[in-house]
């Protein structure tokens, strides 16, 4: 059958690198499932003011990475106090830049990967003003804030069955919950199966990736042990910090085992399918892609909030290590690593049942599949009758208030 014509407006904004990645991830997939063109992908944030937004996000990253207790209290003021969708006109200006998109693109689904688009979605839907279903991509896990939970939405995708259980106990119905996972990168899928790290059991040589992310703890002390180990292969990806890259290199230059020092990357993806464990605060989007690429997390960092959950994941699962210093880091690979990899191999089994890489083409089809068709044409005399008592009906009936 073929598919019904459709348009999907994704949205995501750029308070964590989580949101953004889920976007686009997704994004692909709908055009790749239903054709280029089916997704258009919006950060209405960045497209109302792009300089407030640009220090708003610096300031977001200041707060979550010097004052993580200061960004604990807020996090859980907004959860307890719920000031949505009473103080909704904070965002009057992006709001009013929805209704735009809406009326121009004429959606047949609008998909949010950040929670705040909910309250604004319904705003617009009570008005009339939507009448496509809406659904969220709930980019977190187990520690699930308010803000995914009281919007009205058509459907919930979540990453995994342990945060399915949390909405369900939240009270959201069985039935909009569809733990399809996080959305991937598609190189996690279609090009994984000759990426994989060497055998350990036969004697290779262990390989580590570490991420040093915006406000990492101990980064350079953490990767200066890395590098002094003589028999394992590292990688250190460093991200803007150039200074910090061609300090690394130096040492890496100088160690037997291979190394590599790279600085910003998009071939993240691919190298958590070719290391046998990963370094990392839980991120979302770094947590998600290393748990379908079954690449075992030593945890270094965890902002409190909304990367709590990710680490309750990995802790309940028994997958990884939380390390929060170099001396840490260094005695939980040892550990993974002896044996020619007992642990290791333990913590790759963990993941064999959480690892969700086809997730962005499992909730494109979903989504697209969920869609009603268009309605058949009017004969002039049904068209004037709905003209006149029908738009109330519409309303009631929209698929974004189920």
């Amino acid at each position: 059958m073929n598919p019904a014509p459709a348009r999907i407006l994704v949205l995501t904004a750029g308070f964590g690198e989580g949101h953004n990645a889920a976007a686009r991830n997704l994004a692909a997939a709908l055009d790749a499932e239903h054709g280029p063109g089916t997704a258009h992908l919006a950060d209405l944030f960045a497209l109302v003011s792009p300089r407030l937004n640009a220090v708003t996000r610096r300031a977001y990253l200041a707060a979550i990475n010097r004052t993580p207790r200061l960004w604990s209290r807020f996090f859980a003021w907004l959860d307890r106090a719920r000031p949505l969708p009473r103080h909704l006109w904070v965002f009057r200006r992006e709001q009013a830049c929805l209704a735009r998109l809406l009326a121009d693109i004429q959606p047949a689904a609008v998909c949010s990967t950040y929670p705040v688009y909910g309250f604004m979605l319904d705003a617009l839907a009570a008005a009339g003003g939507l009448r496509a279903p809406h659904v969220n991509v709930v980019t977190d896990s187990i520690s699930i804030h308010s803000l995914w939970l009281l919007p009205r939405c058509a459907a919930w995708y979540v990453p995994n069955p342990d945060t399915a259980a949390v909405l369900a106990d939240a009270g959201i119905p069985a039935e909009r919950i569809h733990a399809l996972g996080f959305p991937v990168p598609a190189l996690l899928s279609d090009h994984a199966a000759p990426l994989h790290p060497p055998n350990l059991a036969a004697g290779h040589r262990p390989r580590v990736l570490f991420i040093i992310n915006s406000g990492t703890r101990h980064a350079e002390a953490t990767a200066r042990r890395l590098l002094a180990e003589p028999d394992w292969e590292v990688t250190c990806a460093v991200g803007r910090d150039e200074a910090l890259r061609q300090r690394l290199h130096a040492l890496a230059a100088r160690r037997p085992a291979p190394a590599v020092i790279l600085g910003w990357t998009d071939q993240i993806p691919r190298l958590l399918l070719t290391h046998h464990v990963v370094i990392s605060k839980a991120g979302g989007a770094t947590t998600q892609e290393a748990v379908a690429a079954r690449c075992p997390i030593i945890v270094n960092q965890v902002v409190p909030g909304q990367e709590e959950g990710n680490h309750e994941l990995l802790r309940r699962h028994r997958i990884g290590a939380y390390a929060p210093d170099p001396d840490a880091v260094i005695a939980t690979l040892r550990t993974a690593f002896a044996g020619r990899g007992a642990r290791w191999r333990e913590w790759r089994a963990a993941l064999e049942p959480l690892a969700r890489p086809h997730a962005a083409r499992a909730i494109a089809r979903h989504l697209l599949a969920s869609i009603p068709p268009p309605p058949p044409p009017l004969c002039h005399a049904m068209r004037d009758k709905a003209r006149g008592d029908g738009e109330g009906a519409a309303r009631t009936l929209s698929p974004h208030h189920g």
